[in-house]
């Protein structure tokens, strides 16, 4: 399927590794430039070159000045932004009672604030482009709560909430924002959650034990499985589709 991206101007936050550098890795392969963003100056320079980015640097997206400058000077090097994938996260494991104030903080600040912050910078650019696509990346958990993942749970509801609103607001402007709600997938945050959670079990053997329990499909997914609905929603066959939330779990969450 022609998605038609080709020459489309994309910006994907959290785009050195994992999920994000397989989202940027799909849509330079349908043809788009594309620009990504870390706070890792190596790894977001070696996946520059790796796949072959129009522009990378290093960015911050709980800080509103690096958010700035980063969307300022993508949209400098790509000529505009049409889209945007607000992929930068981190996952925060624990129950209520093992966060303190400044966990919360930390945790609304990367999946809440961080939508609002990059969306605010790319809305000019969209709408003097006569339009954009916007996709957030959030979790299952968002409408299948875990106590286990107690400030994944609440954080990232009120960023599908926000993801809904903003999509009702600029309908008009021809922007259409949509949120992809990932299950398990491998990425280097679950990997870390391996180490810290059962460094002694082998990693095959620690990831199976989740799907078993949560996942029908029981597995993990991987980012490519992901990447492909991103792109999907960034196209022109998703032109009717806004304020939509999308699973990519494995039929993971018990909800209707």
């Amino acid at each position: 399927m022609k998605l038609g991206l080709e020459g489309r101007r994309a910006l994907v936050t959290g785009g050195s590794k994992g999920l994000g550098e397989a989202i940027a890795r799909e849509l330079v392969s349908e043809g788009a430039r594309v620009a990504i963003c870390s706070r890792n100056e190596h790894e977001v320079q070696a996946t520059a070159e790796a796949i072959g980015v129009a522009h990378a640097q290093v960015a911050d997206v709980t800080d509103p000045e690096q958010v700035r400058d980063f969307v300022g000077r993508s949209a400098e090097a790509l000529g505009g932004v049409d889209f945007l994938v607000n992929n930068a996260g981190g996952a925060h494991p624990g129950n209520f009672e093992a966060l303190n104030d400044e966990d919360w903080a930390a945790d609304y600040d990367v999946k809440v604030f961080s939508l609002i912050r990059c969306c605010r910078e790319v809305l000019p650019h969209m709408r003097a482009a006569g339009g954009g696509r916007i996709v957030n990346i959030g979790a299952v958990y968002s409408r299948y709560p875990d106590p286990t993942f107690f400030a994944t749970s609440v954080n990232r509801a009120a960023g599908n909430s926000f993801t809904k609103t903003l999509a009702l607001e600029v309908a008009k402007d021809n922007i259409l924002v949509n949120a992809v709600n990932i299950g398990f997938v491998i990425t280097p945050q679950w990997e870390n959650i391996h180490r810290r959670r059962a460094p002694d079990v082998p990693r095959d053997e620690f990831f199976d034990t989740f799907a078993r329990q949560e996942v029908p499909l029981g597995r993990f997914g991987v980012p490519d499985e992901v990447s492909g609905l991103v792109a999907f929603l960034l196209s022109d066959r998703a032109s009717y589709i806004t304020g939509a939330s999308v699973d990519v779990a494995g039929g993971m969450g018990r909800y209707v």
